[in-house]
């Protein structure tokens, strides 16, 4: 049996934090699953290792076509999705594909993937840390702060559709956590595997 890990989060939760620890920790059995976007790339970024950018025009003809598993208009304009042929890119290398996506793109994934996904939901101890780690970042004004904010109350408001919840207080903890979940469902899966 395939099968696909999702590790989702509001935005400031910390989940791209886990998710770096869980691929450098466990890069054998898991490969990060790119998503494709939209949005102009970072001067750091790579296309074909940390998104799939393309224009609009390209990924609406993706829609049209149902090559999606999952795709969100994240924020106004701004499209991500996750593609069919990314997941099966990483189930022909023999891994386990590790989703790092918004809250209504993982539920949509755990929809069509049922038993075949592990589902984590990562959230910061509190409203408050979540305010104090977005200003952190120096990224954002006072009203893109706020409208990230009311979008994770929003989120949280989803936390009980997913496998697990890991608060991130402490960051190394929560890595632990994850760790374990995950390491516990693989051992289970593959031992059903084999049973066939």
């Amino acid at each position: 049996m395939n099968t696909i890990i999702i590790i989702t989060a509001p935005s400031g939760a910390g989940k791209t934090s886990i998710v770096h620890h869980l691929l450098h920790k466990m890069h054998e059995q898991l490969a990060f699953s790119i998503s494709a976007t939209t949005r102009t790339a970072r001067v750091t970024e790579v296309h074909g290792q940390d998104y799939y950018f393309m224009t609009e025009p390209e990924f609406h003809t993706k829609i049209a076509n149902h090559e999606f598993v999952e795709w969100e208009m994240v924020y106004q304009g701004t499209y991500y999705g996750t593609l069919h042929s990314e997941l099966q890119r990483i189930w022909n290398l023999g891994k386990v594909p590790v989703l790092d996506i918004d809250v209504k793109g993982a539920i949509h994934v755990q929809e069509q993937y049922g038993a075949q996904c592990l589902s984590i939901f990562v959230q910061a101890p509190s409203i408050q840390a979540l305010t104090a780690r977005l200003q952190q970042r120096g990224t954002e004004t006072a009203a893109t702060l706020q409208t990230r904010i009311d979008k994770a109350s929003y989120e949280l408001s989803f936390k009980n559709n997913f496998d697990a919840i890991i608060i991130n207080d402490v960051l190394s903890v929560a890595c632990a956590e994850a760790e374990n979940l995950i390491i516990h469902f693989l051992e289970k899966n593959t031992t059903f595997n084999h049973g066939n």
